[in-house]
């Protein structure tokens, strides 16, 4: 929710500055944009910014990566009340590209600390902003990233992300620029091993650029030198994260079918082969790219002869996984349905499969990444609008813990728990108690105290689900296997009660669902969401009619032309 609203407010700054047409175009894919900073607003404790303007030399020294720069040891001084910058006047001149760097850094160190729905986006951001619209400020943004977020920041790549999204769309000659002055090849892959950070970063901005660049410029970003960069940081020699990443650029870039083929061509299947034989790797970060690179055989890089996943996988013990069939649009599932990943720059969500109306419920999560999740219990009455930041949390019938910022979150507000930062491996407990009306939440075996705002809206059918923040992913355990911290009431566990078939069990890759999606007749009058129901509901006041009711409940704004849904009429004509 609230970087939705920043992203308007951020594309209305641009409009009077001729960029109208370019956000026209891509203004849905800003509007989605939740990502980590689900947490930023005007209370940011803010650069001050003396010495930052033309003429005046920056005092503070050039951050370097192998230092790991964070907020505690920057020398500026701070001003925790200066307001945002609204713009630059007449004759403000635009500020020196040394700030960017603690710009960059500025943003990254609010993100997790700011919670305010209603506040703008902190001053940093708005600079940096600024500062991108123009081609050279775009590029001076571009390299800070590259050369300042440091590798162990669990919510690094994620500001890469947004920041590169709130941008303005690069032109041409930015991007042919860019690639000049990063002279990617494979020799460059090899160097700085010492310093992964600088290839981290690399991979994250020309992943997140060939995912906003969709089309002929992501084909011609995909330059022969970038595209044996990607490969030569996929090689066993490279740190971990730069493999991660670097597999996530070439997903990213695959998105557009030119640029699949041409990956494909390269042999990559060979090399994700041995890769993801580190899915079930103790070593999280070695986890994640097991997981990505199985992912990717079995959805993008297929390899002749290789069995795709879901076809081997024992789920005979599996009772209760992620629903596949009710969950946004880029979540990655793994084939036995108990662990998820997001990717994507939009906020993803899902829910599992079993609903429960009474009695004590329990189950647990495993961290694999420490960022933003929101995870706790959702109903049926839950939004899931990932283009539109709506999660786990961000609606009066759901409620969500997050280990990330430290909060608990229900009905789009926050308040802070008590429990340290989530961490790498750590357990996340979930207990519901319907005959109580309270729901408790454990890390690694320590309890907050119960929270029962939810229960003012609903009180029966609640679903275990999570929202994902980018490159955040963790592991469901709804009782196949022993808990590791159950608690000490009397519970019931989804695996000892819920059904699966055997067929409802099976999580397809995207091209087996896709060509089954292609037999399927659909009707003509069809609800154009689920495609399931009649279309019976005419929107007010836009006058839209192409949704089932059931759907329209779902939704804020009419998904065809964005207005503010006032109501919803079923047409009794429809009706049969």
């Amino acid at each position: 929710m609230i970087v939705f609203g920043w992203a308007v407010f951020l594309a209305s700054r641009s409009l009077g500055q001729g960029l109208l047409s370019t956000l026209e175009e891509h203004i849905a894919h800003l509007l989605g944009t939740r990502s980590a900073t689900a947490a930023m607003g005007n209370s940011c404790i803010c650069r001050d910014d003396s010495g930052a303007e033309d003429g005046v030399d920056s005092q503070r020294p050039q951050a370097d990566n192998s230092a790991m720069p964070t907020a505690d040891t920057r020398n500026q001084p701070r001003d925790p009340v200066r307001p945002p910058r609204r713009g630059r006047g007449p004759h403000e001149p635009r500020r020196k590209k040394q700030n960017v760097d603690g710009l960059v850094l500025d943003t990254l160190a609010v993100i997790r600390t700011l919670v305010d729905n209603d506040q703008e986006p902190p001053y940093s951001m708005i600079t940096l902003h600024e500062m991108a619209e123009t081609d050279e400020g775009w590029l001076d943004v571009v390299q800070s990233l590259i050369r300042v977020i440091p590798l162990e920041d669990p919510l690094g790549p994620a500001v890469i992300t947004l920041l590169l999204d709130e941008c303005p769309l690069p032109t041409k000659d930015a991007l042919q620029k860019l690639t000049e002055i990063l002279n990617l090849n494979g020799e460059v892959a090899c160097q700085d091993s010492g310093h992964p950070a600088k290839h981290r970063n690399t991979s994250a901005v020309l992943g997140c650029l060939a995912e906003k660049l969709a089309g002929p410029a992501s084909i011609g970003l995909l330059s022969p030198g970038i595209l044996e960069y990607l490969l030569q940081c996929l090689k066993l020699q490279s740190h971990p994260t730069v493999m991660l990443f670097a597999l996530i650029a070439l997903e990213k870039f695959a998105q557009t079918s030119e640029n699949k083929l041409t990956i494909s061509e390269s042999s990559i299947s060979d090399r994700l082969v041995t890769l993801e034989s580190w899915a079930d790797d103790p070593d999280y970060l070695k986890r994640q790219v097991g997981f990505c690179a199985q992912w990717s055989l079995d959805n993008l890089f297929l390899k002749e002869g290789r069995q795709l996943t879901y076809e081997k996988v024992d789920l005979k013990n599996i009772r209760a996984m992620l629903n596949s069939n009710d969950v946004s649009e880029y979540l990655k599932i793994s084939p036995h349905g108990l662990e998820a990943r997001c990717d994507a720059s939009s906020f993803e969500s899902v829910r599992c499969t079993f609903c429960v109306d009474a009695g004590v419920w329990y189950y647990e999560v495993t961290v694999v990444t420490s960022g933003v999740m929101q995870i706790g219990w959702a109903t049926r009455d839950s939004k899931f609008l990932n283009h539109e930041g709506y999660g786990i949390g961000d609606d009066e019938y759901s409620c969500a813990y997050d280990g990330c910022r430290q909060l608990i979150w229900y009905n789009a507000r926050s308040k802070p728990h008590l429990h340290p930062c989530w961490k790498e491996g750590d357990t996340v407990g979930f207990l519901l108690d319907l005959n109580e009306k309270q729901m408790i939440f454990f890390l690694n075996g320590n309890q907050l105290p119960p929270e029962k705002q939810v229960f003012s809206s609903t009180v029966s059918g609640f679903f275990a689900a999570a929202s994902f923040m980018s490159y955040q992913q963790c592991e469901f355990n709804f009782g196949a296997k022993p808990f590791k911290y159950p608690p000490s009431m009397k519970f019931s566990t989804f695996n000892d009660y819920a059904f699966l078939t055997a067929e409802d069990k099976i999580i397809l890759p995207r091209h087996r669902r896709l060509a089954l999606l292609k037999q399927v007749s659909i009707r003509e009058n069809c609800c154009s969401l689920c495609c399931d129901e009649v279309a019976d509901t005419q929107l007010k006041p836009c006058g839209h009619s192409d949704l089932c009711m059931n759907c329209a409940l779902q939704l804020e704004t009419c998904p065809l032309c964005r207005k503010e849904i006032v109501s919803r009429v079923r047409q009794i004509s429809h009706i049969s």
